[in-house]
């Protein structure tokens, strides 16, 4: 039997929108318009002062009737930053930890993954949602880890596999040149039409947010919905991909 799946990841800038109001109601509604099973969300706020005081993972989820579960990035004075996935099927959590930054740099902001197993029509999925630093070495460092034994490499990273997120790097990179070499990037795997651009949300010129696949999916198609909507809610424009899998 084919199982056929919607995946979306989305970098949501806090739900401040490129208009400087804050709305998880707007991100929610824009997740609702295109129906995905699977949502990974990077840079959300949990009872942030800057944004609040707001738990946006919980009212995102709770509007779409999702379950989910986050994953704190950085934590100061009861305020938490984060990423997290969202589900229509029951996930459990495999793995929720910080990645590596540069020792000599304490300025850069703290990065992390998250890994669940989703299950669909009874096959669990495993999806690591991840968001990497700005800076190049940082993301060569975080890449490592991400390919190494405590994620990709451990034996309990079985397929079928997902990773996904915001990799902040173009596919020219070597860290982008890396996933691909393991997993499939889904944009690449439609034979029509050209990969399609995700940042800046007004005027994208970047493909910065990728979803790599193991090869037991197939991909029927791609979405960046380039709405007035989706302009505005965040810097990122969202990434679907519509997924079959056997």
């Amino acid at each position: 039997m084919m199982t056929t799946f919607r995946i979306m990841t989305y970098n949501v800038h806090g739900c401040i929108g490129r208009d400087g109001k804050i709305s998880p109601y707007r991100i929610a509604e824009i997740i609702a318009d295109y129906d995905p099973d699977i949502v990974a969300l990077q840079e959300l706020d949990v009872k942030r002062v800057r944004t609040g005081v707001i738990d946006q993972p919980y009212v995102i989820a709770r509007d779409l009737k999702m379950y989910f579960h986050f994953s704190s990035s950085l934590e100061m004075r009861g305020e938490k930053y984060g990423n997290a996935v969202l589900s229509r099927f029951h996930i459990d959590v495999i793995q929720a930890e910080q990645l590596p930054t540069l020792p000599t740099r304490t300025d850069l902001e703290k990065r992390s993954a998250l890994w669940v197993s989703a299950r669909l029509n009874g096959q669990a999925i495993q999806v690591i949602n991840t968001h990497l630093g700005l800076n190049r070495l940082e993301r060569a460092a975080q890449t490592e880890a991400l390919i190494g034994g405590d994620w990709l490499g451990n034996s309990m990273c079985s397929t079928p596999l997902i990773i996904c997120g915001d990799f902040n790097t173009p596919p020219a990179s070597q860290v982008y040149k890396t996933f691909s070499q393991i997993l499939m990037d889904a944009q690449l795997s439609m034979k029509d039409g050209r990969p399609r651009r995700t940042y800046p949300s007004y005027l994208p010129v970047l493909r910065l947010d990728h979803i790599f696949a193991s090869s037991e999916f197939k991909v029927k198609s791609i979405d960046v919905p380039f709405t007035r909507l989706t302009r505005t809610a965040s810097d990122h424009l969202p990434l679907i991909a519509e997924m079959e899998l056997e």
